[in-house]
């Protein structure tokens, strides 16, 4: 099965290396809006950052390829993302406290 760039889908990202303390989360919360996704973004406890995002595939691809570079003074060592279909679940795009 193949999807085209306008599919709706949903990823979950969970980005490893300086990603707190460099505002990764504005960061992510800014190009997501940028890109008319949905979802959130939050700091984990093990200093990681978890991002759930839906919308179209073609633009969450366009958000894959801007975590892998973050904001300055981040430092990107490793992504694991998984891919869902989208079950439309938010509205809008948030930090989560």
């Amino acid at each position: 099965m193949t999807t085209n760039s306008n599919t709706p889908a949903a990823m979950k990202a969970v980005v490893t290396g300086r990603v707190q303390g460099v505002y990764y989360r504005v960061f992510v919360q800014r190009q997501a809006t940028k890109l008319h996704l949905s979802g959130y973004v939050q700091n984990r406890r093990d200093l990681s950052v978890e991002i759930y995002a839906e919308g179209e595939k073609g633009r969450l691809k366009q958000l894959l390829a801007l975590l892998k570079t973050g904001p300055p003074g981040a430092r990107i060592d490793d992504i694991n993302i998984k891919w869902t279909e989208s079950p439309n679940k938010y509205s809008s795009f948030t930090i989560v406290p």
